[in-house]
């Protein structure tokens, strides 16, 4: 059961070095880790030098929650060979933007058309302020990069000649080198799964609901099948955890995964972070509030749990879980265990080589085997390999693994630096930062060149209530992070734009994007050349 760290793309230049790596999916990889190690450009040397600052700007039509993804040496039909960088906004819009030369995009789609009465979703349909005004492209989109293909889902509405409103929820697959959709795309999410309600007295089929149910997690690819996961917006109406699995080539539904069909609730969201999958293609998530009652006889519903998922005679299954042993007290006080999404670390010593990392709204930590996830006991986690506190204010998206070291910036803590020792986490971290976080904290990103010249980068956001706050782009020394190596707190001019909630900035060939109000900054070396775009 070897993790492949590592699915990104590396491309080799002819003539020139080094290689260059595509970041085609959330987090970098697969294990969700979080950390690129080909990064030869960025040093901690030269990130706190004068050189390195703001160098660009892609201006967009909406919000950016999605990462943005890169794709080095890709064809473009009468613009050449060029390093593209891909960026999706919740104004259901998609960019190709050059990553070295300023300019207009590469190409742009929409998939709106107000006069035919096509829309995005707004906040005050969904009645939820957490995302808006405009909710369209949230959860990070996927690339498979030999097929040149990007896939992403998008929100819609359409307004009836009599006046209502119908909502709507498609997987796209998008040709990367023009935009254009791929044979058989898009197609619309539908899923159903026999459920029940009042406690299981009458049976009931599930359905999927376009206007209630929110894909935030990031999309997964995995041995050609893309997985999406869908939780609720401020917890408003009647919605399920949905994990739905088509094919890549065809975009035929091929699984579908309710985690609470008899009590609803149990969302997967984990603030943006993305469903991870390890070397033989079980799929890991982590649930929101809901009902636990997968230990009982006949129970199949999933609060705060950590699944690990996979295909059973064709159905998309629960293959094993892992609950606290406190999931009702976590349920009543809305403290989501899956706040955060999975991290699957590299191989360990020991009798647990195979182990995954989730910490929630409590600040508990839980590492857990792979192998044997531990289910659920009813008075102590013991069936956990470890558990550990990072902060008494919640873990928001996901930390970093890097090195042998787990790092963490809790809500209202400081950035944390836990290191592996003998296959556990240490007790106490080895390192620990000087600025404490604005709520909900920072999720970390990691470049470093295998294991040298570690950088943890971190976008300070904003409390889900607040307004109009400038983010803030950080980078610490991953040896020590008591050095703060830059900061935009610092220098005005630098700032990435007003924030927003979950940015994970992204590392890619020397230059570091972080999605904002209506743009995507750069960062890089060189910074008095400055541009927009």
């Amino acid at each position: 059961m070897k993790l492949s760290r590592v699915v990104f793309a590396v491309f080799v230049l002819a003539g020139c070095a080094p290689a260059q790596s595509a970041v085609a999916t959330a987090q970098y990889d697969n294990a969700r880790t979080g950390a690129n190690l080909h990064e030869t450009i960025l040093t901690p040397r030269n990130v706190a030098s004068p050189q390195f600052g703001r160098i660009l700007s892609y201006q967009v039509d909406g919000d950016v929650y999605a990462q943005p993804l890169y794709v080095p040496r890709l064809a473009i039909p009468g613009k050449g060979v060029r390093d593209v960088v891909f960026v999706a906004t919740e104004r259901d819009a998609v960019y190709a933007f050059d990553a070295v030369e300023p300019g207009p995009p590469l190409w742009s789609v929409s998939f709106l058309n107000p006069a035919a009465g096509v829309n995005t979703v707004r906040w005050s349909d969904v009645q939820c302020s957490f995302i808006g005004p405009d909710i369209g492209i949230t959860a990070t989109p996927v690339i498979d990069v030999p097929a040149r293909t990007l896939y992403l889902i998008a929100r819609t509405s359409a307004r009836q000649r009599g006046g209502e409103v119908l909502f709507f929820q498609r997987l796209h697959a998008l040709d990367l080198a023009t935009g254009t959709e791929r044979p058989g795309s898009p197609v619309l999410i539908r899923a159903s799964a026999p459920g029940s309600a009042y406690f299981g007295l009458v049976n009931r089929n599930v359905t999927f609901n376009a206007l209630v149910e929110n894909s935030r997690a990031a999309l997964l690819l995995v041995n050609g099948t893309i997985y999406i996961a869908w939780g609720s917006s401020c917890d408003v109406g009647l919605y399920y955890g949905w994990v739905l699995a088509y094919d890549a080539r065809t975009l035929r539904q091929t699984g579908v995964f309710n985690t609470a069909p008899d009590a609803g609730e149990s969302g997967i969201w984990q603030s943006n972070a993305g469903i991870a999958a390890d070397g033989e293609g079980s799929v890991y998530a982590v649930t929101g509030n809901g009902k636990f009652t997968a230990a009982k006889p006949r129970g199949r519903d999933y609060g705060d749990s950590i699944l690990k998922l996979g295909f059973d005679k064709s159905a998309l299954a629960v293959r094993d879980f892992f609950t606290p042993f406190d999931e009702s007290r976590l349920n009543r006080r809305d403290d989501d265990l899956g706040s955060t999404g999975p991290v699957l670390v590299p191989d360990q010593p020991g009798a647990h080589p195979h182990l995954l990392v989730v910490a929630g709204k409590t600040g508990r930590a839980y590492l857990i085997d792979r192998d044997r996830m531990g289910r659920y006991r009813p008075d102590a986690d013991t069936n956990a390999v470890q558990t550990f506190d990072v902060g008494s204010a919640g873990v928001f998206g996901a930390p970093a693994d890097w090195n042998g070291h787990l790092y963490f910036y809790p809500s209202g803590s400081v950035l944390e630096d836990y290191p592996f020792i003998n296959g556990r986490v240490a007790p106490a971290p080895a390192h620990t930062g000087q600025f404490k976080a604005r709520n909900p904290g920072a999720i970390p990103s990691m470049s470093a060149n295998g294991t040298r010249d570690g950088i943890v980068w971190v976008v300070q956001t904003k409390d889900y209530r607040a307004k109009d706050t400038p983010a803030i782009l950080q980078a610490y020394d991953a040896a020590d992070v008591s050095c703060l190596l830059y900061s935009t707190e610092h220098d005005g001019r630098n700032t990435p734009g007003l924030a927003i909630r979950f940015t994970t900035p992204v590392v890619a060939n020397g230059r570091v994007y972080v999605g904002s109000r209506n743009a995507v900054y750069v960062y890089g070396l060189g910074n008095a050349a400055k541009h927009t775009r």
